[in-house]
């Protein structure tokens, strides 16, 4: 069976592979959110396909029925899609969006790395968001790994000593170091009680740091996504204000912070929400 269609194969010159995965790496949808950005800045287009068919459990990923202009179903299945572009005044880039396959995870990983290297592709960045013990008021703390130190050092990031179960991102993340490749991560942190909510505020963050890791200028392209982040933090503020018991615990999660004698220091911010995500990737478990 051939795992990928090539839709157009592009002419890049060393492009960056940014990923982001659907599911439990995707709280407040704000990792996807942000791939979702780079890609309409970049105005990329669909270049090459991985059949679903080997990684993905549909009993748990179901297909979609849909309706075509003619009133005919069709099926739409779960896809990876690697999308190329050009960043203006940037590098070239390849965006992956897919929702985490449920099996296979090194084939799959795998057939990503081949698909990158048949794209001269040399540094993979990969999104993520994690639900956490924060309050939305505050400003998000996005935090980093990289293999490569002079990267931590230059964006600020901290290396996480975690040891545990892990999710694909720190597998594809893994494997692409094994190949040489130059693998970057990026986590935001969104607020467990508005889970079911879109964060643009987060994925306004996760953005801003990525710009900063393709050495790219954001700021002419952010108007529409702060207003979004500031209406957010607005509907969130009603949605609090009105109900008793959320503003409790919101009070709660702010009187921790506050009982905590470094919470100013930004190493400790950053150890401590590097906990948090260890802590995050330790729960996680397939159903």
């Amino acid at each position: 069976m051939e795992l990928v269609t090539w839709h157009d194969r592009p002419t890049l010159r060393r492009p960056v592979l940014v990923a982001a995965f659907e599911g439990w790496n995707d709280a407040g949808d704000a990792a996807t959110g942000a791939v979702r950005f780079l890609g309409e800045l970049a105005n990329v287009r669909e270049a090459a396909e991985i059949d679903a068919e080997p990684f993905v459990d549909f009993a748990v990923s179901r297909p979609l029925v849909r309706l075509d202009d003619r009133g005919q179903r069709r099926i739409e299945w779960p896809r990876t899609i690697l999308s190329a572009g050009s960043v203006p005044g940037g590098p070239d880039v390849i965006t992956l969006h897919a929702s985490e396959p449920r099996l296979r995870w090194r084939s799959y990983c795998a057939t990503v790395l081949a698909l990158a290297e048949e794209l001269g592709v040399e540094r993979i960045i990969t999104i993520g968001a994690l639900l956490a013990e924060v309050v939305h008021t505050d400003p998000v703390a996005v935090i980093g790994t990289s293999g490569d130190p002079a990267e931590v050092r230059r964006l600020g990031l901290r290396s996480s000593s975690y040891e545990g179960p892990t999710g694909i991102v720190g597998v594809l993340q893994a494997e692409a170091r094994a190949k040489g490749l130059d693998a970057l991560s990026l986590w935001a942190p969104v607020p467990s009680y508005v889970s079911a909510a879109p964060s643009p505020k987060a994925t306004l963050a996760l953005v801003e740091r990525l710009g900063a890791a393709l050495d790219i200028e954001l700021e002419p392209h952010l108007r529409i996504l702060r207003a979004e982040a500031a209406g957010y933090q607005s509907q969130v503020d009603a949605l609090v204000e009105g109900d008793d018991e959320l503003a409790e615990y919101v009070a709660q999660i702010r009187e921790a912070e506050a009982s905590e004698p470094l919470t100013d220091d930004p190493e400790r911010s950053s150890d401590e929400l590097l906990a948090e995500v260890e802590q995050f990737l330790r729960d996680q478990r397939d159903p």
